[in-house]
C-alpha cells in the first residue's frame, strides 16, 4: 500500500516539475511580446498621458501644468480649421472608398479567369497608398503641369494647381485615400463568397432582377462585412498623415485646406517644439476615434443583420 502512495506522490512530483517547465518555457516565449508591449506601446502611452499635463519643449524638463493643455485646445483657432479639415476627409473618402470597394469586389465575384493576378494587383494600392512615394507622385499628377491637366489640356480644357488651390487641394487627399481600396475589396469580396448561392436562385424563380437581389440580399448579408470595415477605414482615415504632409509641403497649406488633426498634431511637437500640447493633443484624438467606435457599435444593432 505504502509503495502505491509513494508511486503516486512521485507521478504527481514529476507532472508537477513538467507544469513548471512549460510555464517557464511559456514564459521565454512570451518574454519579447511583453517586453514590446510595455516598452513599445504601454510606456510611451503613460509618458505621453503625463506629458500632456506638463510644459514640455524637449528640450528642458517639463513643467506641471495641470488642465492647461486642454483648455487651450479649445480657444486655438488651427486645430478648430484642423477638426473640420478632418473630419470632411474622413466623412467623404470612407464611404467613397468602401463604395469603390465594394463595387470592385461585386465584379471580381463573377468567377473570371486570373482572379487571384486581378485581386493582387487591385489590393497593391492599400500596400503603396500611404507611402512617400506615393504622395509625391500623387503631388506631381495634381500638379499645375502634371498629368490631370495634361489630359484636360488635350480636351481643350483649362486647368488649375490642384494641389495648391485651396478649394481643390483637399480632394486630392480624398481621391488618394479612396485610391486606396485594397484591404476592404479582398474583405468584401471574401464575405461575398460565402452568402450560398441557393438564395440567388430562389430569387431568380421568384422573379427578383439583379438590382432586387442585390439590395435584399447581397447587402443584408455582407452588413457585418461592411461594419467590420467601417469600423477599420474610420480609424485608419483619422490617422492618415503621410499624405497630407507630403502633399502640402509639411504645412498644411494652402490655407490650411490640408491640415489635417495628426498634421497639426506633428506641426506643434516636433515643429514648434510644443510636445505637452502635442500629447494633449494625441489623447484628444484618441477620445474622438473612441467616441466615433462606439457610435458605430451602438447603432449597428440598428442595420448589422448576424445569422442568428
Amino acid at each position: 500500500m505504502s509503495s502505491v502512495i509513494q508511486e503516486v506522490a512521485s507521478t504527481r512530483r514529476a507532472a508537477g516539475e513538467r507544469r513548471k517547465g512549460d510555464g517557464r518555457m511559456a514564459a521565454l516565449f512570451l518574454a519579447p511580446w511583453f517586453a514590446g508591449l510595455f516598452l513599445i506601446t504601454a510606456g510611451p502611452m503613460a509618458a505621453s498621458l503625463y506629458l500632456s499635463f506638463t510644459d514640455y519643449d524637449l528640450l528642458s524638463s517639463p513643467t506641471w501644468v495641470g488642465l492647461d493643455n486642454y483648455v487651450r485646445m479649445f480657444e486655438d483657432p488651427r486645430l478648430i480649421q484642423s477638426l473640420k479639415v478632418t473630419f470632411t476627409y474622413v466623412f467623404v473618402s470612407v464611404p467613397l472608398q468602401l463604395a469603390a470597394a465594394l463595387a470592385l469586389a461585386l465584379v471580381l465575384d463573377k468567377g473570371m479567369r486570373g482572379l487571384a493576378v486581378y485581386r493582387s494587383v487591385y489590393y497593391l494600392p492599400s500596400l503603396l497608398g500611404g507611402s512617400v512615394a506615393i504622395a509625391i507622385l500623387w503631388r506631381q499628377i495634381f500638379g499645375a503641369d502634371g498629368l490631370v491637366n495634361q489630359v484636360l489640356a488635350f480636351f481643350g480644357i483649362e486647368g488649375t494647381g490642384w494641389v495648391s488651390h485651396p478649394d481643390y487641394a483637399l480632394n486630392t487627399l480624398i481621391i488618394l485615400n479612396v485610391w486606396t481600396f485594397g484591404a476592404p475589396m479582398v474583405i468584401f469580396l471574401a464575405g461575398l463568397r460565402q452568402i450560398p448561392r441557393m438564395y440567388y436562385e430562389a430569387a431568380s424563380i421568384d422573379g427578383a432582377g439583379r438590382l432586387r437581389q442585390f439590395w435584399s440580399i447581397t447587402v443584408p448579408m455582407l452588413t457585418p462585412i461592411v461594419f467590420f470595415n467601417l469600423v477599420l477605414q474610420l480609424i485608419n482615415a483619422f490617422q492618415n498623415f503621410t499624405q497630407a504632409f507630403v502633399v502640402s509641403g509639411g504645412n498644411g497649406g494652402p490655407a490650411d485646406s490640408t491640415l489635417l488633426y495628426t498634421l497639426y498634431l506633428y506641426r506643434k511637437g516636433f515643429a514648434d517644439l510644443d510636445m505637452g500640447y502635442a500629447s494633449a493633443m494625441a489623447w484628444f484624438l484618441l477620445l474622438i476615434i473612441g467616441g466615433m467606435t462606439l457610435v458605430n457599435f451602438l447603432a449597428s444593432k440598428y442595420w448589422v443583420h448576424y445569422d442568428d
